[in-house]
């Protein structure tokens, strides 16, 4: 089982990027997909997340309005789209799945990307 994230990259304030990640090993049309980030000497911390039925989103309230996330269940890919993107989005970002109850917490993202970076210039 393995996420592949992809798409990080350098923006200067105000710019746009989109994350991608793709899952293989086995089907996550069930699962729920998500991204978290993490910057050095702080905890890894919940972005967004889409349920399997790609209607139900969820957005920590420092990033809705500026991005969107989506999921492509054919292509086993999950997108985060990240618009009017501010210095503070600076972080390593990294995708996941989790299958059960949702919830953001940690503990039910069972499967993870490698990471990666987006740095956001001023």
């Amino acid at each position: 089982v393995q996420l592949q994230a992809s798409g990080g990259g350098l923006v200067q304030a105000g710019g746009s990027l989109r994350l991608s990640c793709v899952a293989s090993g086995r089907t996550f049309s069930r699962d729920a997909l998500g991204w978290f980030r993490e910057t050095p000497g702080k905890e890894r911390e919940f972005v967004a997340a889409i349920r399997s039925s790609g209607n139900n989103t969820d957005y920590v309230d420092s990033v809705k309005g500026r991005f969107t996330v989506s999921r492509d269940n054919a292509k086993s890919t999950v997108y985060l789209q990240m618009s009017n993107l501010k210095p503070e989005d600076t972080a390593v970002y990294y995708c996941a799945a989790g299958l059960g109850y949702y919830s953001r917490r940690i503990e039910f993202w069972h499967y993870w990307g490698q990471g990666t970076l987006v740095t956001v210039s001023s």
